[in-house]
This record gives C-alpha cells, structure tokens and sequence, in this order.
C-alpha cells in the first residue's frame, strides 16, 4: 500500500487582495541545495485509519512549531506523486511568522556510509509564495493543492472579475 500524508495549506490575504500560501523546505543535507519542485505543504505520514484531517493538523504544528489556525477547512482533495505516494491537503485561511517556525528533527546517517548519525529539522524554512511562485517551488503533484485553492476561493467569491490568485481584500475587522 502506498505510503499515505495529510497536510494543512495555509493562506492568507495581503492589503491589495492578492493571496499567498505558505510553502515549507525540507531540511537535511539531501534537500540543502535544492530549490524549485522540491518544496512542499506542511504535511506528514497518518496510519490507516487515523483521521486524516486530524493528522494535518498534527503535523503541522511538529513541522512548523506553530499551532494551525482556528477556522475553516477547504477540502483540496487528493494527489499521487511521483514516489507513489497519496498526498490529501486542506486549506485554512490564517497568519504565521516563518521567522518563529521550529520543525521537529529526524536522524539519518549523515555523511553516507560514515556510521555516523546526525539530526536534522524536518523543515528549515518557510515562506509566503504567490500561488504563481507557489506552483514553481512545490513539488510539481502538490502544486495542484494551490490552483484548486484559487479555484475555491474565486468560486466563493462571485463578484471579483481579477484574475485567479487576486482577489478582494477582506472586510476590515
């Protein structure tokens, strides 16, 4: 059975009403030097039958050190990478500081074949993207979690005649 991660996107609105997400690098030396395609959702491995949903928001908060925002869930559905691998994402509309993010750590043998293990942070940074910058850097299956969130919230938002990724700002509070 393919391995099986469930991830929360999160989106926020600037003033002018575009929207950006926010995007994690995988950390470890495997992943130091590599850039577009390689980025992902904060997102991690569930067991058959554990929540996913629940599972999105656990990992979340280990691979950012944050906790996700309270609020709405969209539904983005499912991809399969490349690896196999099902990939399920929600989005949430929040704020985080990617100043503060502190991911959990693995270990791994580090250099190869040294013997020698070493710990590494599960994300080393994270970053607010465009959808359009978004869909360059993440992996190319997970890129598709970005244009059906500017599907969905260009959907809900009949009244906007911008282009996908820009839309109205929110009311002030």
């Amino acid at each position: 059975m393919p391995k099986q991660s469930a991830g929360l996107l999160l989106y926020r609105r600037s003033r002018d009403g575009r929207i950006e997400v926010l995007i994690a690098h995988p950390g470890g030396p495997l992943f130091a030097r590599r850039d577009a395609g390689f980025w992902t959702v904060p997102k991690g491995e569930y067991d058959p039958g554990e929540e996913p949903l629940a599972a999105a928001t656990r990992e979340f908060a280990e691979e950012l050190g944050q906790m996700a925002p309270d609020g709405e869930r969209i539904d983005l559905g499912e991809v399969r990478q490349a690896s196999g691998k099902r990939v399920r994402a929600w989005a949430v509309e929040g704020d985080l500081e990617v100043d503060a993010v502190m991911s959990n750590q693995f270990e791994m043998e580090w250099p190869i074949r040294s013997g020698r293990l070493q710990r590494f942070p599960e994300v080393d940074r994270a970053e607010w993207a465009s959808p359009e910058v978004a869909c360059q850097k993440l992996n190319p299956a997970q890129a598709v979690f970005v244009t059906r969130l500017v599907e969905a919230l260009s959907i809900r938002d009949v009244s906007s005649d911008e282009a996908p990724g820009h839309l109205p700002a929110a009311p002030a509070p």
